[in-house]
């Protein structure tokens, strides 16, 4: 049982294999699915490490792991390193249009495109149309869809939710024909200057692993905030 200003009840899901160290146990736990949930409780969960996937507000809780850390990037100190900025430079033929969040048949043959090429064998193979929409969907949050065009082709699509203090990174698939553009770095660097130009905080970016190599790249954003032991810190 967790208060602010508000009580509902916390759930756990039994051990799992962990999607993402192997030879690990994981549990994750998660808002009661039938408590309501608006884009005021979203804002203040997000502070204390939970994310949204689907209709779920949750939170990784391993009894012997701590692996998987909240991270955010404070968007007014962010400094783009060398590479950040070429990339940057490189990608500025795109245009980009934003669309309440739902579904469109053009974004979820991206999607499907996407995760065959650079998550197959993930567990995320072969998606349906009704999994896509669980996955990113919420009928509580505010979601945004980013299309990135590059002339007439959608290339990207950035999954956003918008709460009080910030912008969340839900999901980014895009074009995997591109490698030269390096489209999921330049959604990440877009998505802070959106922050800056909505005078948002932070873009939280989800779950830092140290050791495993798709979520170990969100160190690349500087300066990066943890959050451990209750609080916000520079360094894990």
């Amino acid at each position: 049982m967790m208060n602010f200003r508000t009580q509902f009840n916390l759930y756990a899901t039994p051990p799992h294999e962990c999607s993402y160290l192997s030879g690990r146990q994981a549990t994750t736990i998660f808002i009661d699915p039938h408590f309501p949930k608006d884009k005021a409780l979203y804002s203040t969960l997000s502070q204390h490490g939970f994310r949204r996937s689907g209709e779920h507000l949750y939170r990784p809780h391993c009894h012997s792991c701590d692996a998987c850390v909240p991270v955010r990037i404070p968007v007014c100190f962010f400094e783009p390193n060398r590479t950040q900025q070429r990339i940057w430079r490189k990608n500025q033929d795109l245009v980009v249009k934003a669309v309440a969040g739902g579904f469109r048949e053009e974004h979820f043959q991206l999607y499907s495109r996407y995760l065959a090429a650079r998550h197959a064998g993930g567990g995320m193979d072969n998606p349906t149309r009704h999994s896509y929409m669980q996955f990113l969907t919420s009928s509580w949050a505010e979601t945004i869809f980013y299309e990135f065009y590059l002339q007439d082709e959608l290339i990207i699509v950035a999954v956003v939710d918008h709460f009080e203090q910030g912008l969340s990174a839900v999901y980014t698939f895009f074009n995997p024909d591109y490698p030269k553009r390096s489209l999921g770095v330049y959604a990440v660097l877009w998505e802070i200057e959106e922050c800056k130009r909505l005078r948002k905080e932070a873009l939280y970016l989800g779950y830092w692993i140290k050791n495993c190599q798709k979520m170990s790249y969100k160190v690349n954003y500087q300066p990066l905030e943890y959050y451990r032991h209750g609080l916000w810190q520079p360094k894990p």
